[in-house]
């Protein structure tokens, strides 16, 4: 097996058992290794690592499969799905809606699976998860046996990985143009060949409950509202009214039809750009019970965090002036450059120059099928805060 070769004093983290390899830290690359192929990881002294896939063409030269010197084989994929799908089973037994394979922090860097009843797709992000696309789906196959499995491989981080989206069936019968999901007693139609993501974002799950939990009675905003997650969850609460702000028509329409189909009211739908939207609402002197701000991802990585900062802070100190007095608002970052401490400290100068004073009352993260390996922190992408304003 061909080898890659650290700069003396650089594989700490591996002993911390970080799974990334950076470029900088490597001495050696293997010669004629392909994109995908699987290498030793070596100290400069020749201590054995890690086994791991081989990218060079992105910064991350290797992503660790397994700590032992070890064949990354088809059995690898079934023992390595099978401990997922378990763990899920284990925890979230009636729900059908539900993330399988939570990439690095179920010992499979750049795979993510997701099932929406009995149909399965996968997202795959890295030249190892792309080399070894089959051996997975074939677990998928013997594990879960679904009637579906659809490949969604079209995030916008595949260009730093040097690879090229991928989107189609993989296996089974092509998912039905007409799908629906029950997450938490409601039903959401989902698209899983054009939705984002795999067709929905199942990480809010917790706190979509949440807001079904706080919304009796009050008056909703929900920016970048998608096809109405929170939405739903606010009407099915006894929410007085919803706003929904997004800046695409057509998740707008699935919104509303994701209103008609749990014989929930129709909420008040606006679409623009949020930013906009909130200004123009916050110079009409709108205000709101609850607000509930969940963006896209502002900062990738680390390089783009101030500037992810500076919007973040905009749309939070725009929030909390429309927020009323003892009013809630529900703030989350999925960026992964964003640190949970960062956001806090955002969103607290937020509510200082809003002139408001606010208080922490819960802080939110993804769900139990979203597991964050302790090896790797980086896995907890989504943060959370609840705040009531005095």
């Amino acid at each position: 097996m061909q080898k890659i070769i650290l700069k003396p004093g650089r594989e700490k983290s591996l002993k911390r058992r970080h799974p990334w390899i950076f470029s900088g830290a490597v001495a050696k690359l293997p010669a004629g290794a392909d994109a995908g192929d699987t290498v030793e990881v070596r100290a400069a002294d020749g201590e054995f690592l890690a086994t791991a896939a081989f990218n060079p063409q992105s910064q991350i030269v290797g992503r660790v499969w397994d700590w032992r010197e070890r064949e990354i084989d088809s059995a690898f994929f079934f023992e390595r799905v099978s401990r997922a799908v378990a763990l899920r089973e284990r925890l979230l037994p009636t729900c059908d809606a539900v993330r399988l394979v939570h990439a690095e922090s179920d010992g499979l860097p750049g795979v993510v699976v997701d099932r929406y009843g009995d149909v399965v797709v996968m997202q795959l992000s890295s030249a190892g998860a792309m080399r070894w696309r089959d051996a997975t789906a074939d677990a998928l196959e013997q594990v879960v046996k679904p009637k579906t499995i659809f490949e969604r491989s079209d995030a916008d981080v595949l260009a730093l990985e040097g690879l090229q989206p991928q989107i189609g069936l993989v296996r089974g019968a092509p998912p039905p143009p007409d799908m629906t999901v029950n997450d938490a007693a409601l039903k959401f139609e989902i698209d899983v060949p054009h939705g984002h993501k795999t067709g929905f974002y199942l990480d809010q799950r917790d706190n979509r409950l949440r807001l079904r939990e706080l919304a009796a009675g009050c008056e909703v905003l929900d920016c970048f509202a998608y096809s109405g997650g929170f939405t739903i969850n606010a009407l099915k609460g006894g929410a007085k009214s919803v706003t929904s702000v997004d800046s695409a028509g057509p998740a707008l329409a699935i919104l509303r039809r994701n209103a008609l189909l749990n014989n929930l009211p129709a909420p008040e739908c606006i679409e623009g750009d949020v930013f906009q939207v909130l200004r123009k609402m916050r110079d009409q002197a709108r205000s709101f019970d609850v607000i509930v701000l969940d963006p896209p991802k502002f900062a990738p990585t680390a390089a783009h965090a101030e500037k992810a900062a500076r919007a973040y802070k905009d749309i939070n100190l725009l929030g909390f002036k429309m927020l009323r007095p003892g009013g809630l608002l529900f703030t989350f970052s999925c960026s992964g450059g964003v640190s949970r401490e960062l956001f806090q400290k955002i969103v607290a100068g937020a509510a200082l120059d809003a002139g408001v004073d606010a208080r922490i009352v819960n802080h939110l993260s993804a769900g139990a099928d979203h597991p964050v390996a302790l090896n790797f922190p980086e896995g907890e992408y989504l943060k959370g805060l609840i705040c009531s304003r005095s």
